[in-house]
């Protein structure tokens, strides 16, 4: 029997390579509270990632990460705008930060937000809304230009990067000089996978701050709680597997990257786009975490995971339902969405992992065809 190809294979750096790192713990008898190895993690990725640029305080999940980020960011308003093509933690962040989610169509390539369609629910909502929560879907670098000078005028954004965490445009590292909040995941099942945890990254080192005290119990200088805060703290044993998944990131995105190229490659050779398979626009070099693929129009997902299933190839439908198809969602109110509902009937989630061969490119591939 055929080997089954799973969707995701998460594979975080072996204990070894963090060993004496967590012999430092034990020596310093510090295990929490943005100890020496959290510290150490945070300062390595701004000077070597950011050049110096800005501040970043981690979180011990991206869900979390974005209530702080949309908490503090937020102007008196009702709404959190964002797109419906995003993972449900979006949405769940707007309405435990006390807003309403507002759903806007995204672009057909980017598979992002729209921005002729905000720009109308701008128009629209004016006031109430209390900030704008773009996402950059599936890790690509969204374009901030145009969110940065929207923060500037006095409409805050939050951009939900979850799976951008090393994605470079122009041979910077994503996020770079954005004055508001950029929340990233660091999930297992993400490229820089840690188990669990995500950071916050702005170039307002001062409004970076206030979200690190919110993230310790709104705790001022003189440990009274000041703020309205919540305990998102890594521990320093998470802080340890960040470190040592730091070293190893750059050769985990390269092996990324050729599967991704691999994918590319096969789709071409078996002239896919030719019948209607359409990859996404993606902007800079992405970490992948699975392969997004829209199958033609007429072609429902549903039915190509049932025909991968049968020939033992796991795969999943990122992101369908949409957040405004989704029960805890369904009575928020939205722009018109054609082009979301479009993509939630036809998106692929192909498997994507380190371990992967050209070989189960082929056969994954092969197989969404019949």
């Amino acid at each position: 029997m055929t080997d089954r190809i799973p969707f995701l294979r998460p594979s975080l750096v072996p204990s070894q390579s963090y060993f004496g790192l967590l012999q430092r713990i034990d020596s310093t008898h510090l295990y929490s509270n943005y100890g020496p190895l959290c510290t150490e993690f945070e300062a390595r990725v701004i000077a070597e990632a950011y050049d110096g640029a800005g501040s970043l305080c981690t979180v011990n999940n991206a869900t979390i990460g974005l209530v702080l980020a949309i908490q503090q960011s937020r102007r008196p308003g009702r709404y959190a705008v964002m797109p419906s093509f995003t993972f449900a933690a979006t949405p769940l962040a707007a309405q435990w930060a006390g807003l309403d989610p507002y759903f806007v169509d995204v672009d057909p390539e980017t598979w992002c937000l729209d921005p002729i369609k905000l720009q109308e629910a701008l128009d629209h909502l004016g006031e109430e809304i209390a900030v704008v929560v773009p996402y950059a879907t599936f890790g690509t670098g969204l374009d901030l230009k145009f969110y940065a000078e929207l923060h500037r005028s006095s409409v805050p954004v939050v951009v939900d990067a979850a799976a951008s965490f090393g994605t470079q445009v122009d041979g910077e590292w994503y996020g770079k000089g954005f004055p508001g909040f950029v929340v990233f995941s660091f999930h297992a099942t993400k490229a820089f996978g840690i188990g669990e945890g995500g950071a916050v990254y702005s170039a307002d080192t001062v409004a970076l701050q206030r979200l690190r005290r919110a993230g310790n119990f709104g705790f001022g200088a003189d440990r009274a709680s000041c703020d309205q805060g919540l305990n998102s703290k890594i521990s320093e044993y998470t802080a340890a597997i960040a470190l040592a998944t730091w070293e190893a990131y750059p050769e985990k995105v390269s092996r990324r990257r050729a599967i991704h190229d691999s994918y590319e490659t096969e789709l071409a050779a078996l002239n896919l786009g030719e019948v209607g398979w359409q990859t996404q626009k993606v902007r800079g070099a992405v970490p992948f975490q699975f392969m997004p693929l829209l199958s033609p129009e007429g072609v429902l997902n549903r039915q190509v995971v049932d025909r991968l299933s049968d020939l033992g190839v796991e795969c999943r439908t990122y992101f369908s339902p949409a957040c405004h198809q989704q029960p805890q969602f369904s009575g928020c109110p939205h722009a018109g969405l054609e082009v979301t509902e479009s993509l939630s009937r036809r998106i692929l989630s192909l498997p994507l992992w380190e371990g992967m061969t050209s070989a189960h490119v082929e056969r994954i591939l092969r197989g969404i065809t019949g």
